[in-house]
C-alpha cells in the first residue's frame, strides 16, 4: 500500500511537470499558459491526450511528434521526471514527520519547489528569470510565511527575525550588480536571492549560496577547460542558486550541524 502511495505521488509530480513545461513553453512565445490545449511546437498540431502521457508518451512516441516526426526536446521527459522526484522527497519528509506544519506546508513545499523548476529551466535555456514567476513566487511565500509567524495574533519574534536575516544576503548580490554594472550578475539573481531568503530563512541561505558559488565555479571552469566558454562568457547562475535551494531545503540541517560539530571538534 505505501508503494502504491509513494507511486501516486511520483505520477502527481510528473503531471504537475508536464504542466510546467507547458508554462516555460508559453511563458518563451509570450501566451496564456491557463488556457489553450497543448500542440506540438513545430507544427502546431493539437495533441491528443495519448500524446500528453507523463514520460510514457515521450518513450512510445521514440522523443518523436506523431504528426510531423520532428525531435521531442530532453526537457520535457526531464522536467516530469525532476519534478516527480521532487514531490517524492517532500512526501517522504512529510511521511517522517520532517515537516514541522504537515500537510499545509507539504502543498506549500510542492507549489514552491515547481516554480524553482520553471526559474531553472528558463534561465537555463534564456538567461534571464521572468519577472512573472519570480514576483509570483515571491509574493505566495510572503503570504504563507505571514501566517506562520502571524501564529493567530501571536507574533513569531524568532520566525521575523529569521526571514529578516534570511534575506541579507541578498544585498551582496546587489554589492556585485552594482559594482559590476550588471556584467558579473543580473537582476533576475539578486530577485531570486531574496526569494531564496525568504523561503529557506537563516542559517539555510548560506547552505544554499556557498553549493550555488562553488559549484558554479567548477561548471564554469570545466566549461572553459573544453573551451565550450571563455572568461568572457555569460553562465546562468539561477539553475545553481535553484539547485543550491533545493539542497538546502532537502539536507540544509544536516550539513550545517555536520559543520558545526566538525569545529567542535576542532
Amino acid at each position: 500500500m505505501e508503494i502504491l502511495i509513494y507511486f501516486f505521488v511520483f505520477i502527481l509530480g510528473s503531471v504537475v511537470g508536464s504542466f510546467l513545461n507547458c508554462v516555460i513553453y508559453r511563458l518563451e512565445t509570450g501566451q496564456g499558459f491557463i488556457f489553450g490545449r497543448s500542440f506540438c511546437p513545430h507544427c502546431k498540431h493539437l495533441l491528443n491526450w495519448k500524446d500528453l502521457i507523463p514520460i510514457l508518451s515521450f518513450l512510445i512516441l521514440k522523443g518523436k511528434c506523431r504528426y510531423c516526426q520532428k525531435k521531442i526536446s530532453f526537457q520535457y521527459p526531464l522536467v516530469e521526471i525532476s519534478t516527480g522526484f521532487l514531490f517524492l522527497l517532500n512526501f517522504s519528509q512529510f511521511r517522517t514527520h520532517m515537516i514541522p506544519y504537515g500537510f499545509a506546508d507539504l502543498i506549500f513545499l510542492f507549489i514552491i519547489g515547481s516554480f524553482l523548476i520553471v526559474i531553472f529551466v528558463f534561465d537555463l535555456k534564456h538567461y534571464l528569470i521572468p519577472d512573472k514567476i519570480i514576483y509570483l513566487t515571491i509574493g505566495f511565500i510572503l503570504l504563507y510565511q505571514f501566517f506562520k509567524v502571524w501564529n493567530f495574533g501571536h507574533w513569531n519574534l524568532f520566525g521575523i527575525w529569521n526571514l529578516v536575516i534570511g534575506i541579507l544576503p541578498s544585498l551582496f548580490f546587489l554589492a556585485i550588480i552594482l559594482i559590476s554594472k550588471e556584467t558579473w550578475m543580473g537582476w533576475g539573481d539578486f530577485k531570486l536571492s531574496i526569494l531564496m531568503g525568504l523561503f529557506l530563512g537563516w542559517p539555510k541561505i548560506l547552505v544554499a549560496l556557498f553549493f550555488a558559488f562553488f559549484s558554479g565555479a567548477i561548471v564554469g571552469l570545466m566549461l572553459i577547460f573544453l573551451k565550450r566558454k571563455t572568461i568572457k562568457s555569460q553562465i546562468p547562475f539561477g539553475p545553481f542558486l535553484v539547485s543550491g535551494t533545493f539542497l538546502a531545503m532537502f539536507f540544509g540541517e544536516k550539513i550545517i550541524n555536520w559543520y558545526l560539530n566538525l569545529i567542535l571538534l576542532k
